[in-house]
């Protein structure tokens, strides 16, 4: 007896692992489920993986990304976010959709777009995810060729970085050199939980102040 998608439940925080799908129905499974959906999945070589976020998942992804928002404007860099888009590569059997995401370097050849197919399209230069229920497949990155992988987990950042076609863990980000980001989004976080969200991105636009402006005249 076939399940439909319908008739599984499943509770933010929790994981469901499908095997041996090929890709046509993955794509069948990504159409059912459409893009209106709580649901994050991932698909590598026949195995989906479907998992709901937990609440804090999703505030610390968006206290993130509004980090790096603003820290690119700071910056005068302009980019393009197109936040949780499915990111797939039939060619490679690949699929991801990260929490977050930054075209930086290659922010111009997805203007306008509103699906991507990396078979033809550059990989986002910055993806972001949080791991709090689930650990991230690297391998779906690499082998889409993601050049900087942010991992948010146990109230700490993590910077990935590709080199020759591996992942390595680094202290800086090469999309933000010479700024202690590490810090600087575990501190942002820290202080959201405890004095708030408003406070905390107050404080980080005032390092800014203090740290890059006078840098930037």
């Amino acid at each position: 007896m076939e399940l439909a998608l319908e008739q599984i439940i499943l509770n933010p925080g929790q994981q469901l692992l499908l095997k041996e799908l090929n890709w046509a129905k993955f794509e069948a499974i990504l159409s059912e489920l459409g893009e209106s959906r709580a649901s994050r999945l991932s698909y590598s070589n026949g195995v989906l993986e479907i998992m709901v976020p937990l609440p804090e998942h999703e505030k610390d992804k968006e206290i993130i990304g509004d980090i790096i928002k603003i820290l690119l404007d700071a910056l005068n860099i302009d980019f393009e976010t197109l936040g949780s888009t499915t990111f797939k590569n039939k060619l490679m059997n690949q699929a991801v959709e990260p929490d977050a995401c930054f075209y930086i370097e290659n922010y111009q050849a997805v203007i306008g777009k509103k699906r991507l197919n990396l078979e033809s399209d550059p990989p986002p230069d910055l993806a972001i995810e949080i791991d709090i229920t689930s650990r991230t497949r690297l391998d779906n990155y690499r082998l889409l060729g993601v050049p900087e992988l942010w991992r948010y987990t146990q109230n700490s950042l993590e910077i990935n970085v590709l080199r020759e076609g591996e992942y390595i863990e680094s202290l800086n980000s090469p999309n933000f050199t010479n700024i202690p980001i590490i810090e600087l989004i575990n501190q942002a976080v820290e202080q959201s939980q405890h004095i708030g969200r408003s406070e905390a991105m107050r404080n980080f636009k005032n390092w800014i102040k203090e740290n890059l402006d006078n840098n930037l005249t």
